[in-house]
């Protein structure tokens, strides 16, 4: 009988699936990014990418991070986004590299955090806003992670 294979999972110390977001980790706090940790992540993988959006504005992406370690089980600690140890970041749709928290302006908006997990890392140049790491990914995705909380004002 073959083993089962372990679901890619993404979560929170700070919040759970579907909860609020916890105010330091908005514009309304100090902005600084959740913790996050994974388990599962599909055998091959090389590389993971990280998109936050904001589904209920337009997909307003709100993070962009890639060329995280592989590893099928890992995690990002509180504030790495403007730490020396940062992953290589993207352009955000604030037009800032790294982590720019919830800042909804009027009425709850849902946060989707997806963790792409790649068969090869991407080694992109620059500061690439979403749509080119998902273009670059485009072939080499094994599995996807997703994480939503909510935030309002």
């Amino acid at each position: 009988m073959p083993t089962p294979t372990p679901r890619f999972e993404l979560a929170s110390s700070a919040f759970h699936e579907g909860s609020l977001i916890p105010r330091r980790y908005t514009c309304d706090g100090h902005d600084s990014s959740p913790p996050l940790s994974w388990s599962g992540a599909p055998d091959g993988t090389k590389s993971l990418a990280l998109i936050v959006e904001d589904p209920d504005a337009h997909g307003f992406v709100h993070w962009v991070a890639y060329d995280l370690s592989g590893a099928a089980n890992g995690s990002l600690p509180e504030g790495i986004s403007s730490s020396p140890n940062a992953p290589p970041q993207g352009r955000n749709t604030f037009g800032k590299v790294g982590y720019g928290g919830p800042c909804p302006p009027s009425g709850t908006h849902h946060y989707v955090f997806r963790l792409l997990a790649l068969d090869e890392e991407l080694t992109l140049h620059g500061t690439p806003d979403a749509r080119e790491v998902e273009a670059a990914a485009r072939g080499h995705v094994l599995g996807q992670a997703r994480l939503t909380g909510t935030y309002h004002h």
